[in-house]
């Protein structure tokens, strides 16, 4: 796959003006800080900072007008492959009297697109953002006084019923979680009909995502939901570029303690 430009790493058209420059780095720039992944393992750790390197280069290169013009120059005018010769010289090792067949160009349709690259780069963003948010929620869910124990559920990346006493049955409700690129209300219909497939007893599932609808349309899908369903499911979506969550007023308080947690990395 070909390098990508400076513009694909902050995610915008070379045509970009300095303050959409500006703008996009500090909000790319932020998702990678260290105290956003110091909870999560070496692995991730190590490719925020490789994903933060690259941006900072790219925004120290088209934030000052000179470099960006020379970068400019080198993104048109550099890469050209030059034109073979169709009498081009066989190679020593060539047996004699083999066809003289020069080697054949690459043209341009055959080069990865702009499009392309930027599809495989949002991908791999998503597959990070995806792994690094659920290993955040695995360690707030094991760091719970009284404890869960993993379970599967399939749909779901993860899911967790409380442990067992010796005296009682716990009052903390089963938890899932699931991570999608975009939350909306397609997603939030989705999620509760799964949800509410595992069992009679009150479940609460957190729907996290690197791109939430707004407010109003998670609000009203969630309410269609309860209206319609009878579920013991609590449903809340959360924003893991930084935490926040809408949590229902009655939601139980395990759920507020553990966005508490993934809000603090504890």
């Amino acid at each position: 796959m070909a390098a990508k430009t400076h513009y694909e790493h902050l995610e915008l058209p070379p045509a970009a003006t300095a303050d959409e420059i500006k703008r996009s780095f500090r909000a790319l720039i932020a998702r990678y800080h260290p105290d956003k992944v110091q909870h999560l393992g070496k692995e991730f750790q190590d490719m925020a900072a490789q994903r933060a390197a690259e941006l900072t280069e790219a925004y120290r290169i088209l934030s000052d007008a000179t470099r960006r013009a020379e970068y400019d120059r080198t993104l048109t005018g550099g890469g050209a492959q030059p034109a073979v010769s169709a009498a081009a010289p066989v190679p020593p090792s060539a047996p004699v009297g083999e066809a003289r067949v020069p080697p054949r160009p690459i043209v341009d349709d055959e080069r990865p697109s702009g499009s392309h690259v930027f599809r495989e780069e949002r991908a791999t963003r998503d597959e990070y953002m995806r792994k690094a948010t659920l290993s955040r929620f695995k360690h707030a869910v094991d760091a719970v006084s009284g404890g869960y124990d993993a379970a599967e559920l399939r749909g779901f990346e993860m899911a967790f019923v409380p442990k067992s006493k010796l005296f009682g049955k716990s009052k903390n409700p089963r938890l899932l979680g699931r991570f999608l690129s975009t939350v909306d209300g397609p997603a939030v219909m989705d999620t509760w009909t799964q949800a509410g497939k595992w069992t009679s007893e009150d479940v609460c599932v957190f729907l996290l995502g690197s791109s939430l609808a707004p407010a109003r349309e998670l609000a009203t899908a969630i309410a269609e939901q309860r209206r319609r369903s009878r579920s013991k499911v609590t449903l809340i979506p959360v924003d893991a570029r930084d935490w926040t969550a809408h949590v229902p007023t009655d939601a139980p308080e395990i759920a507020k303690i553990l966005i508490a947690r993934l809000k603090g990395g504890t």
